[in-house]
């Protein structure tokens, strides 16, 4: 099958999948949240959302299963973010190639939010809980050309909160253009395609389905790369509330939605500073957390995030940092080890 063909099959599926999607999924009315929540201390430390950097990094493929390929050789990913409140997520993921052009890999994710008190209808106290999500995924990635590829993620989801459960299963449809000449990226894709198969009670919840893309671009006057990633594409307006007047602390609530602040809460920014190919530092900026805080205790780094990553042929180390609100500071860790390098 020649490569356009190939190509634009690989597309129409990701269109005609997403735009079956059930309509009541654009109200906003989800379960599921956790799974917009990277494992990747460099997407988080980007803002939260990066679709299109290529690296030889095995945490990164949650956020495109397209950029997942041969060049991954048993590698292995482990990460821990302290989250808001009590909450400790933890993640753990395996990539390998298969041949010159394709690669499999497996990812599980734990969500923990840790003891809550649990009591009757009435109050009464019985004891505590610790509610927490899993999310098993398989990865596989075709290469479609020598600078197109694509990929497919299939996610298995368990909840369990007290004496409440649930089971989900969806999907991550996902193309990436890559042309390493001019170090220029682009993907889209199309997430959390699905539904739930076991309903917490009487009826079932939407899972966080999003179409998205993205571009990075690597500058050639300066050892940076540029990233924009656009979410929440099906859904034009993206609302917030904000203070009537900001200089008091119980003004009335009053509702934005101009032109300029729902373009801007579909964006995330990104930018690196790349000194060599073992070391980078990364600054991110996501305008929907910064606003989505301003009725809050927001400070001035709400919806500013920053990582850092160190790595050689064998290991890589990365962190990530944000705080977007006063009363919230969290913190990511990622390690990489790839095997065949031991093993050469």
């Amino acid at each position: 099958m020649r490569m356009k063909t190939k190509l634009k099959i690989l597309i129409y599926a990701l269109l005609v999948a997403t735009m079956s999607l059930p309509a009541s999924a654009d109200n906003g009315s989800t379960a599921y949240e956790f799974l917009n929540v990277t494992p990747s201390s460099r997407v988080y430390g980007l803002g939260g959302h990066n679709l299109s950097i290529i690296d030889d990094d095995i945490n990164l493929v949650e956020q495109n299963p397209a950029l997942l390929g041969p060049e991954f050789e048993k590698q292995i990913g482990v990460g821990y973010m302290r989250y808001l409140g009590n909450s400790n997520f933890m993640n753990a993921a395996f990539g390998n190639g298969i041949g010159d052009h394709s690669a499999w890999a497996v990812r599980v994710q734990h969500f923990g939010y840790g003891k809550m008190t649990a009591a009757n209808p009435d109050g009464t106290i019985t004891g505590t809980f610790s509610p927490s999500d899993l999310a098993v995924t398989g990865v596989y990635s075709h290469d479609i050309s020598s600078r197109w590829r694509g990929g497919i993620a299939l996610k298995f989801i368990s909840s369990s909160y007290e004496a409440y459960s649930a089971f989900a299963i969806c999907t991550d449809l996902g193309v990436n253009y890559y042309n390493d000449e001019s170090d220029f990226s682009f993907s889209i894709v199309a997430k959390n395609l699905g539904g739930q198969v076991k309903k917490f009670s009487d009826s079932y919840s939407s899972l966080p389905w999003d179409l998205q893309m993205g571009f990075s671009k690597g500058l050639t006057s300066a050892p940076l790369r540029i990233s924009v990633t656009a979410t929440n594409l099906r859904r034009w307006k993206l609302p917030y509330m904000d203070r009537e007047d900001k200089n008091s602390s119980t003004s009335g609530l009053v509702e934005k939605s101009s032109f300029m602040s729902n373009l801007f809460r579909h964006l995330t920014f990104g930018v690196e500073l790349l000194p060599s190919d073992k070391f980078y530092i990364g600054l991110g900026y996501d305008y929907r957390t910064r606003s989505d805080m301003s009725t809050y205790s927001r400070n001035f780094i709400s919806g500013f995030s920053l990582a850092a990553g160190l790595k050689s042929s064998s290991f890589g180390v990365g962190l990530a940092f944000a705080q977007p609100h006063t009363g919230g500071t969290t913190f990511m860790l990622n390690l990489t080890l790839t095997l065949s390098s031991l093993l050469h």
